[in-house]
């Protein structure tokens, strides 16, 4: 089933002895000997003239690997220490002693964003909303930390204490002081719901180690309810575990179609081909969702989700909603230390099964719709106002024909009510096409 390499990231553990002599010679660039021989006449210079008795010797050790693997140049491979890597294992695993939120951070700002807040979790019952932006945890200004361990190292932690955060509400412009206590909370990365005309919507936020389980109960409960169509969002899916992807791809394809192949360095080149689900070591009957399917994308979508998207795609098992998808064409082996540390690293390009890399280039989709312009800002759309999610209805009620052109007409609609009017020296009005509006005169005058 799984393949054991992650799109953020999966774990494929080796052996750092059986691997010594393999690393030798590919690290050969690398003059071990002088610069062991530097650091440690650099550790003699702290050791001497430090002025402050705060060295952390565990804290440098982990910089210098830190500082190896940030030297590489690629924004997906990551050194973690133990503590971080088992933090990260704990986040995919579905439960985690947390707060209870899902944020996404802007890469170009690092400005971190509370995209959902759990239902009775303790981040809710501080008062946190979906949007607020999160300014300090702590004392840490958080738009210059690495989300990854400013959530390890700060925001999560023992069960019961608090952790002082501090948030911007653009709506309100005000900034929120609230003590927020850490307890256990589940991951739930699926959500679903049965829209009018019998189509199954399920949205999935993440791959998680739980996201597979929680996709087939809702396909489930969905189909046990006399689902007709089915909608799968991935918007803002910005993609996780391949296992999950391919878990989800093996209930809803049959079984012994390409889903995806790989491509890479040390590893060695395979296609996974669809089979029946395995969960909780137990092998089921083979199932395929039968009714017709769209998803819902994004320039958000990547990695894991275009995986999901590409697989569907190119077996013409759906059709694809929304906007070019991100375009994360490249995966990720995770090589777990003796001490219980990580190396995360890009190891092989992944292809969809009509044979493309859509690294750096994206998936476009069948039916472009853009979301409408005033609902850009906002963190959570009401599906009621969602022009996107009325789009892929459409294509499942309607056709895809019909759905492009009511999508057309809309956006025409839009482009002339935008359209700028002008005034002439008279004082009559312009059209957008530039000829004088007039307003004819009654018969007779």
């Amino acid at each position: 089933m799984a393949a054991g390499i992650w799109l953020v990231a999966k774990r494929a553990s080796i052996s750092m002895t059986a691997r010594n002599d393999a690393v030798q010679e590919e690290t050969a660039a690398l003059d071990m000997d002088r610069i062991g021989t530097k650091l440690a006449y650099m550790q003699a210079l702290v050791d001497e003239y430090y002025l402050f008795d705060d060295e952390d010797i565990e804290k440098a050790e982990d910089w210098i690997y830190t500082g190896f693997i940030y030297s590489l140049g690629d924004p997906y491979s990551a050194y973690y220490n133990a503590e971080e890597y088992a933090s990260l294992n704990e986040d995919l695993e579905g439960a985690y002693c947390g707060i209870g939120v899902q944020v996404s951070q802007n890469l170009q700002t690092g400005i971190v964003t509370v995209v959902k807040v759990f239902p009775d979790g303790p981040a809710k019952e501080a008062g946190m909303l979906p949007g607020d932006i999160l300014y300090k945890v702590k004392d840490i200004l958080v738009s210059g930390e690495d989300l990854n361990l400013l959530i390890s190292e700060h925001i999560k932690g023992e069960e019961g204490t608090t952790v002082p955060i501090e948030v911007y509400r653009e709506s309100t412009d005000e900034y929120i002081q609230m003590d927020v206590e850490r307890r256990m909370v589940e991951n739930m990365t699926v959500e679903y719901d049965m829209l009018d005309g019998h189509i199954g919507y399920v949205a999935v936020s993440s791959f998680d180690e739980p996201t597979a389980e929680q996709f087939r109960t809702a396909i489930d409960v969905l189909e046990s309810k006399g689902m007709e169509g089915l909608i799968v969002d991935l918007r803002n899916n910005g993609g996780g575990l391949l296992d999950a992807a391919e878990d989800m791809l093996d209930y809803v394809l049959p079984d012994g179609m390409d889903a995806v192949s790989f491509k890479g360095k040390g590893v060695e080149d395979f296609t996974y081909v669809t089979d029946s689900v395995l969960f909780d070591g137990e092998k089921t009957e083979e199932h395929q969702v039968d009714v017709p399917m769209v998803l819902l994308v994004n320039g958000e979508s990547a990695s894991a989700s275009e995986v999901f998207t590409g697989a569907l795609r190119d077996n013409d098992w759906a059709t694809i909603v929304g906007t070019q998808t991100f375009g994360k064409g490249i995966a990720q082996g995770v090589f777990e230390m003796a001490d219980g540390s990580a190396l995360k690293l890009t190891t092989a390009y992944y292809y969809v099964p009509s044979g493309e890399c859509i690294h750096e280039v994206g998936i476009a989709p069948d039916l472009e719709v853009d979301l409408d312009e005033e609902l850009k800002s906002m963190i959570t759309v009401p599906k009621e106002d969602d022009n996107q999610l009325k789009a892929a209805v459409d294509v499942l009620l309607k056709g895809e024909d019909e759905a492009r052109r009511l999508v057309e007409e809309s956006q025409a609609a839009a482009e002339e009510e935008a359209a700028p009017v002008e005034e002439t020296s008279d004082g009559s009005e312009l059209a957008a096409d530039g000829e004088e509006e007039t307003e004819a005169a009654p018969e007779g005058e």
